[in-house]
């Protein structure tokens, strides 16, 4: 082996074992008290919401976002209504923009109950982002990818669930703009 080649492969070896002592503390973000961001952020008190009328939804139990569940509340709602169910997280830009319709859909049509499924470890921050939208539609927390794990649903967000008597009807992985499109695809969903 060369000089050259010998320097190479110690500059290789010296920048991994930099990456290697450095990225997972950027990654991770220890502080001095030991905590991860993440972990603080879990602990972060969360604002009063409106509370959840059932302890889950689509047969997966979820803590209701911001709010205890009442001591008489049922495992699940399952009285024949349509649940839609639309699953965002606080960092998610096309959730931001369809939670308002999903306020709308529950405003104009009350013969479906929507609920939200917020998809992410800092509930604080789910709940933030709903008061800054001046929103109080009832969501449920799943800090652990729960939900989304029982139910076998694609790995992105928003996606939209249609439910009825604890059965998933229909799984419309997409953001929403339009009201109208939303109408139609939870109607017939529920069919």
């Amino acid at each position: 082996m060369n000089k050259h080649t010998m320097g190479y492969l110690l500059a290789v070896v010296a920048v991994a074992a930099l990456l290697i002592a450095v990225v997972p503390g950027m990654l991770g973000g220890e502080n001095p008290g030991g905590e991860r961001p993440e972990e603080q952020a879990r602990q972060e008190p969360v604002p009063e919401r409106p509370g959840c009328a059932a302890l889950g939804v689509a047969g997966v139990e979820l803590d209701c976002l911001g709010a205890e569940a009442a001591a008489d509340a049922p495992r699940e709602l399952s009285d024949g209504a349509v649940t839609v169910v639309n699953v965002w997280a606080w960092w998610c830009a096309p959730c931001r923009e369809e939670l308002p319709l999903m306020q709308r859909l529950a405003a104009e049509h009350p013969e479906y109950r929507v609920v939200g499924v917020h998809a992410d470890p800092q509930a604080a921050r789910g709940a933030a982002l709903l008061e800054d939208l001046g929103l109080d539609l009832p969501s449920f927390q799943d800090s652990d990818n729960a939900f989304a794990a029982a139910l076998s649903l694609p790995g992105v967000v928003p996606v939209t669930l249609v439910v009825v008597d604890g059965e998933v009807r229909s799984v419309l992985p997409k953001p929403y703009a339009d009201m109208e499109e939303l109408e139609r695809d939870v109607r017939e969903a529920a069919a």
